[in-house]
């Protein structure tokens, strides 16, 4: 598969809310790396996508765009738009993803966006306030990969 049809089958499976077509989408030794996670690495990135598409409530929708790739890498921008946290504060996150690939499959993945921009969305005054600083970045990626680990704790039925 061309590594742009890769591309598209992964935001398609985002789309569909199908997190494993997703997976299925990376290689065994995947990285990925964003503003509120950091870096992850092997299954931790698809449990991340398998946790974000759990959250039901949050009403996530996808639209991507943009979709270029040669033979080692490519890219993509999309947009989420969903409601976040207890008072579900409603958010729209623009992504530039950058990709490489190896074997056909995505081997890294580096989503780009302005974590002030989410912040000041998702965090209200206090993101607004902080949400340029390490501190809260920190905060926020900390929290995140908790999530994370609790998620991928949990026992399987």
């Amino acid at each position: 598969m061309k590594n742009d049809k890769v591309i598209q089958q992964f935001y398609s499976s985002f789309q569909k809310g199908d997190a494993q077509q997703m997976s299925n989408c990376y290689h065994d030794s995947v990285t990925f790396t964003d503003p509120a996670f950091g870096t992850l690495s092997g299954n931790e990135v698809g449990a991340m996508w398998s946790m974000l598409l759990s959250r039901k409530e949050s009403g996530l929708q996808i639209e991507y765009f943009d979709i270029s790739a040669d033979a080692d890498s490519g890219q993509a921008r999309w947009i989420a738009r969903y409601k976040y946290g207890p008072r579900k504060k409603p958010v729209l996150n623009k992504i530039h993803s950058k990709f490489k690939f190896m074997d056909g499959k995505i081997i890294e993945q580096v989503d780009e966006f302005n974590l002030w921009t989410w912040s000041r969305q998702a965090l209200g005054p206090v993101g607004f306030l902080l949400g340029w600083t390490p501190f809260l970045r920190n905060k926020i990626q900390d929290m995140a990969r908790k999530a994370l680990r609790e998620y991928m704790n949990q026992p399987t039925s």
